[in-house]
């Protein structure tokens, strides 16, 4: 009995080894085949467009084949949160991902505890612009004129769980102002309200205000940035107008929950390598897309925080899952 109780012993020592080795080989040794990589956006879209640079530039250094797959919508998302967590099936979305859990009672996964955060890739700079003929020529005076006539004013977007709602809607509560949301069926539709003064306020990207600010169709009134942006070099950020205000609107890489840790920190570790590339800055620069990186858990952190402080934004504002 006790040599029976020796020998079971000694094979579950031979197992547990033979699994403490393989796993982290299989991490060190990753990839090993071709990687997906899920966007939940359709073809053409910004957060499509940066996947693919990623891909392109991914697909080089691993030597392996990277490909880009678009599922639009909360399926997409969901495909992601239940695939085999190995690293071969990975996400690049926007941090509109942190909202699905606010817009949409029918949600199969959870924004945060069904995935692994790696890094974010890039930042797409904000700016609020208005119509000319808004009676407000500077930030202030649009505070002032939005207190003066609660509800007056309006911001439109292309959905609830579009980035240019968020900045809206974090603005008005930063700013403590009644400011009405308008959406409509898409971004450029969203734009064009403004343009015709259907709409009076829009939280744009760069070559979108600074072309319509310098044909004098909209009024550039303040970058939702850390600092100016040498596109707009006139435009004062919130914070030198007055408000302390900086909304980042980011593009992030993701992976089912249990993904292995040494798998992200690679991923991470290489895309920060690949910003420092003349090539991928200068395909990121002709997005007007800022590079960024992140340690996978400075990623955890960025998607659980924005979503705990977005869903207080978003009881402020009464608004509920639909």
């Amino acid at each position: 009995m006790r040599q029976i109780g020796k020998w079971l012993f000694g094979a579950a020592a031979v197992v547990a080894a033979g699994v403490a080795a393989i796993a982290p080989a299989s991490a060190q040794g990753w990839p090993t085949q071709r990687i997906t990589i899920v966007v939940p956006f359709g073809a053409g879209s910004v957060t499509d467009i940066l996947a693919r640079i990623f891909a392109d530039e991914m697909g080089r250094r691993w030597n392996q084949q990277v490909i880009v797959e678009n599922r639009p919508g909360l399926a997409g998302t969901a495909a992601v949160a239940k695939a085999t967590p190995d690293g071969y099936t990975l996400m690049v979305t926007s941090n509109g991902h942190t909202v699905a859990g606010l817009v949409t009672k029918e949600r199969p996964f959870d924004p945060v505890k069904d995935f692994a955060g790696i890094t974010r890739l890039g930042s797409a700079p904000l700016f609020l612009i208005t119509h000319p003929d808004v009676p407000a020529k500077n930030l202030k005076e649009i505070i002032e004129l939005a207190k003066k006539d609660p509800g007056k004013l309006n911001f439109s977007s292309p959905g609830l769980a579009s980035t240019t709602f968020i900045a809206g809607a974090q603005f008005r509560r930063v700013a403590g102002i009644n400011i009405v949301h308008v959406p409509y069926k898409s971004a450029p539709d969203a734009v064009t309200a403004v343009i015709r003064g259907d709409a009076q306020l829009y939280f744009a990207p760069i070559n979108l205000a600074r072309d319509q600010s310098q044909a004098g169709k909209v009024r550039a009134i303040a970058a939702a940035t850390a600092t100016r942006i040498p596109e707009l070099p006139d435009t004062p950020t919130f914070t030198e107008a007055g408000l302390k205000f900086v909304y980042d609107s980011w593009f992030g890489l993701m992976a089912p929950a249990a993904v292995p840790q040494a798998i992200r920190d690679k991923i991470s570790k290489d895309w920060a390598d690949a910003i420092k590339t003349p090539d991928v800055a200068n395909k990121l620069k002709a997005q007007f897309l800022i590079g960024v990186t992140d340690t996978p858990a400075q990623m955890d952190k960025i998607v659980a925080d924005e979503t705990a402080q977005l869903t207080e934004t978003f009881k402020s504002a009464g608004i509920g899952a639909q």
